[in-house]
């Protein structure tokens, strides 16, 4: 997949993971720089890079030339070694690519209070500078992997006074996925013309509809990144009011609305996604927690996992969720067939309702009967191969 115009990337090996044959570090260059806007998480924890990245990108007044992304250590818990570390890989990138440190972003992922071995990644550097290529992002892509069965990269157009556009996303993510920003590490990349403020507003609602509506553990990471450049090459008026732009605001959610999918699906372990829908709710802080307690049950995810569409434990999260609800006006559904209505068992076919309880997605849509209000979430199974994943993952 090709980058949006003004965009390259790279991916190489620097030798950090235990595994020295897989790529490691990847590189994504804006050549002529780019307006960005990030979330990072906000686990008490932060690493390094977080730190680092969220005060530089300010300090640079929401421009960013590069980031660096490194697998196989978080450089997260590490103290002031592991800023040190982080600042030198930063600064080495910057002289690399002529541009000032802060318009450098660093990122990690990982396991957690190893400090980074920057001095790998330093000396991986202008390797990862010689191959950035236009075509670069497959490299990328597999480069920022942890327990990821694959690469995530999703692509959307829009059209703007004539003009057409691309939005571009990588990311990885498959543990300690659940909401509080995005939950991984995104980065998403556009030719479109857009101001740092436009692009924060534009991605914060595009991560409420996405990366903040998924959950695979109930867990976040001290590393989690959020990040969209946009370098302009496209044309045109630079997108600054909220409300302008509307084809490349729905171009940007469905990129990460995308790439949150892929998460959910390759949760580790998992091998179906749940996709709840909560309507009915009396306010949408109410059906989102209603959602949550669907999506983060270990009864509900158990039960996914082999298959069994024993719809008593979602509605039992339901009424524990405090969202408020009707008992006698309550439905539920599970694609086109109604497994409760009105409070009440209905009548449907049990070998129906395992086969699409078993599918790679499985909708479900719960009626609280008590207002108008509606959220969405991702979840997906829960099954011995996450505990065979997370048992030894230090390993």
């Amino acid at each position: 997949m090709r980058l949006p115009r003004g965009f390259l990337a790279s991916g190489v090996r620097a030798g950090i993971r235990k595994d020295k044959k897989r790529l490691d570090l990847a590189l994504l260059v804006a050549s002529r720089g780019a307006n960005a806007a990030a979330l990072f998480t906000r686990n008490r924890f932060q690493a390094a890079p977080v730190v680092l990245g969220a005060r530089d990108l300010e300090r640079s007044g929401g421009r960013v030339r590069a980031v660096v992304v490194n697998a196989g250590c978080a450089n997260a818990i590490t103290g002031a070694p592991g800023m040190d570390s982080a600042r030198r890989v930063r600064d080495c990138a910057a002289a690399l690519l002529g541009c000032p440190k802060e318009e450098v972003l660093v990122s990690s992922t990982g396991v957690i209070g190893v400090l980074l071995p920057d001095a790998k990644i330093r000396a991986a550097l202008p390797d990862a500078k010689a191959r950035l290529s236009a075509s670069g992002l497959e490299a990328a892509s597999h480069a920022i992997l942890t327990t990821d069965v694959g690469p995530k990269v999703a692509q959307a157009s829009f059209v703007i006074a004539g003009r057409r556009g691309r939005v571009v996303g990588v990311a990885k993510g498959a543990g300690m996925i659940h909401p509080n920003m995005a939950t991984m590490l995104a980065f998403v990349m556009t030719d479109a013309a857009a101001s740092p403020a436009y692009l924060k507003a534009t991605l914060r609602a595009a991560a409420e509809e996405s990366f903040n509506a998924i959950s695979v553990d109930g867990d976040t990471s001290t590393n989690d990144t959020l990040l969209v450049m946009a370098s302009g090459e496209m044309g045109g008026r630079e997108l600054r009011k909220p409300g302008e732009g509307a084809a490349f605001r729905a171009a940007l959610t469905k990129v990460c609305r995308a790439l949150a999918w892929m998460m959910v699906r390759d949760g580790e372990g998992a091998t179906r996604v749940l996709e709840i829908s909560i309507v009915g709710a009396h306010n949408a802080i109410e059906a989102k927690a209603a959602a949550h307690a669907i999506a983060t049950s270990p009864l509900v995810k158990t039960a996914l996992s082999g298959g069994d569409p024993n719809w008593g434990r979602i509605l039992a999260a339901v009424g524990r969720s405090g969202a408020r609800l009707s008992p006698t006006r309550v439905s539920l559904t599970l694609g086109p067939l109604t497994l409760v209505k009105n409070g009440l068992p209905a009548k449907y076919s049990e070998s129906r309702a395992e086969r699409i309880f078993s599918r790679e997605r499985v909708p479900i849509v719960v009626d609280l009967g008590a207002g108008k209000a509606k959220a969405r979430k991702l979840s997906c199974d829960l099954g011995h191969a996450y505990v065979s994943v997370n048992a030894d993952y230090r390993s």
